[in-house]
């Protein structure tokens, strides 16, 4: 795969004055966040090439496996924090339901679907649990978003069926349904233009790299499944172990303001 040099990547970065003429045209205040942006995502490639080269060179599976675990608590902060919640609430919750979700997604994709040799490879088990989270994540902060926004603004609606039906499960179906469609409508559509509209990038980068397009489109269609099943456990569950926390033991809804007051 042809490299790129230090100059020509350099030089790849003055596209930028693109969004840039546009802020500054319409007076968007996003300039500044668009360079820390891009500062912040140089050093943290740079950073994961370097580490992410010694991973791959010790291969260990308790090394891979410790890092797996950091991703899965960067990715849930960074939901905690998205979502405007409490993290000494919530943190541990969406910990939890990270690491049940992609163990289980790994289990089944790496250890019987792809069937390495070795199921800790490096190679395989962080890339893949990588696109997963990072997917996951995006999804889940706009699932859980509509949830927690539903819960706070729609009391009405929750109280009348607890009160008809008598069942907090009934209850807050609709909430979960709504958190659900919100959540992973922009997954399932994505699925249904991909190749036609998007090549994604697992296909793309396996292409480049001198894999067969057939062993490429293979390997993303296994991705693709994997990121909506993942997509799917992490939300569900996440929403499943909030609900510990925002009802009471009666099923009346908890001041989610109050839960959230260290984020306000």
């Amino acid at each position: 795969m042809a490299d790129i040099g230090f100059w020509d990547l350099a030089f790849g970065f003055t596209i930028l004055a693109i969004p840039l003429f546009v802020f500054i045209y319409y007076k968007v205040k996003l300039v500044n966040d668009l360079l820390v942006s891009v500062i912040r995502m140089i050093a943290q490639l740079f950073l994961v090439a370097v580490y992410l080269e010694w991973i791959f060179e010790m291969n260990n599976a308790l090394i891979n496996s410790l890092w797996l675990v950091i991703m899965v608590i960067v990715g849930a902060g960074t939901t905690v924090y998205r979502v405007k919640l409490n993290w000494k609430v919530f943190l541990i919750p969406f910990i939890i339901a990270g690491l049940i979700s992609i163990t289980i997604i790994d289990l089944f994709f790496i250890g019987l679907v792809i069937r390495l040799d070795y199921f800790f490879d490096a190679r395989y088990l962080i890339p893949i649990s990588g696109m997963i989270l990072g997917n996951s994540m995006n999804h889940n902060i706009v699932g859980l978003t509509a949830y927690f926004d539903g819960l706070s603004k729609s009391k009405e609606l929750y109280y009348f069926i607890l009160t008809n039906s008598g069942s907090r499960k009934q209850a807050v179906r609709p909430y979960i349904q709504e958190a659900i469609r919100k959540g992973l409508n922009p997954m399932l559509a994505n699925m249904s233009v991909v190749g036609l509209i998007s090549l994604p990038g697992m296909m793309t980068g396996q292409i480049l790299g001198g894999a067969t397009p057939v062993t490429a489109i293979k390997y993303q269609i296994m991705i693709m499944v994997a990121i909506l099943a993942g997509c799917t456990l992490i939300l569900i569950l996440s929403i499943l172990y909030s609900n510990f926390l925002v009802f009471d033991s009666y099923g009346n809804i908890k001041n989610i303001r109050s839960i959230n007051k260290n984020n306000n």
